[in-house]
């Protein structure tokens, strides 16, 4: 694999790096998960057009996504880049028709619509039963990202033959979004769907193309490259901690068990880094990468545990002020740990594909 950054990517992280990190030297997030200033403010400078798919935007595709969410996850920025841009107008990109892209895509483009997304998980199913006139959808997804104020959501359902994608306006009758308080805001929702009758508009793609699972490994992707910045800056704010906090006469940085963790999670920030890039590479060539996504989600949540709980154990007290950033990037890490499924779930998910056989 080629693990040198294009132009592109490099042009796009110094755009994003400095803007928000202007931004967060002046604000402080609210628990709404959403700063539509914020939002505005990288609508203007481009950067969600650029990595919005053509027609409507630019077409910058996974890697230049990835190299974007990288430095939201250094800010822990409030914005749905990862659910708008990078998971939800893509899959209807790539598997919507053009009335499909112009509906839910081109609002996303002018700043007036967001998506929230829901794949399966081991805990939340919605089921797809065929109808007359299309599909009737039932059951629940708690905690789905930016469902507390996204204006329509991708949602993976199992039908008849295997799951299926769709996209649901917020107001779709029978759709029930009830905003939730997780870990580190009130973002998320409760999506609950009784009967819900849809008609073959709101699918995604056709029968055999898999639209369902490729959204899901994108989703993953994603949610791997917010946590790298998150770690990432997490880890330097601990080091610069280190180097200037004095006890017994000296930096505590100087001191041998603190010295182990940070040298500790500099390996887990780097196993991020090349699991990350090695499965969106392969992702974005069109080659196998589910041990790779999984792989890399693994080390999402193992590292951004020990990162997140290293940088509060070194920064003691401190580390949990809510006047202090720190406590920040601890529940983001803490979060993403757990989005789109832990580390013991992804331990399962490549002990199946190791030891099962594939079917010639």
């Amino acid at each position: 694999m080629d693990f040198t950054f294009t132009e592109t990517q490099d042009d796009l992280s110094g755009l994003a790096r400095p803007l928000l990190a202007d931004w967060a030297a002046k604000h402080t997030p609210d628990s709404s998960g959403f700063d539509r200033p914020l939002w505005a403010a990288l609508l203007r400078a481009g950067l969600i057009e650029a990595t919005l798919p053509a027609p409507i935007g630019n077409g910058f595709g996974l890697l230049e996504q990835c190299s974007v969410l990288i430095e939201l996850g250094r800010a822990t920025a409030p914005v749905p880049y990862l659910t708008t841009v990078a998971v939800g107008a893509a899959a209807i990109a790539a598997f919507g028709g053009d009335d499909q892209v112009q509906r839910w895509v081109a609002p996303v483009a002018a700043g007036d619509a967001t998506l929230a997304v829901a794949p399966a998980t081991e805990d939340d199913r919605i089921t797809a039963t065929r109808t007359a006139e299309g599909w009737q959808l039932d059951g629940s997804h708690s905690a789905v990202p930016a469902g507390a104020f996204a204006d329509a959501v991708v949602l993976e359902a199992l039908g008849p033959q295997g799951p299926l994608l769709f996209v649901l306006d917020r107001d779709t009758a029978g759709l029930r979004l009830t905003e939730q308080h997780v870990i580190d805001g009130s973002d998320a929702a409760l999506l609950e769907l009784d009967s819900v009758a849809v008609t073959n508009a709101n699918v995604l793609g056709k029968p055999g193309d898999d639209a369902a699972r490729w959204a899901r490994r994108r989703a993953t992707i994603a949610a791997c490259a917010y946590q790298l910045g998150v770690v990432e800056r997490a880890l330097e704010l601990t080091g610069e901690y280190a180097l200037t906090r004095q006890q017994f006469g000296k930096p505590i940085g100087s001191f041998q068990a603190v010295r182990q963790r940070l040298a500790d999670g500099h390996l887990d920030v780097e196993a991020v880094r090349l699991t990350l890039w090695q499965a969106a590479w392969r992702e974005s060539q069109g080659l196998p990468a589910d041990s790779e996504i999984v792989t890399a989600k693994f080390w999402t949540a193992e590292a951004g545990h020990r990162v997140a709980h290293t940088m509060v154990h070194v920064h003691a007290s401190i580390g949990i002020f809510l006047d202090y950033p720190v406590h920040r990037y601890f529940l983001a890490a803490k979060r993403t740990e757990f989005l789109f499924g832990a580390a013991t779930e992804q331990l399962r998910t490549l002990a199946t594909a190791l030891t099962v056989p594939r079917s010639k």
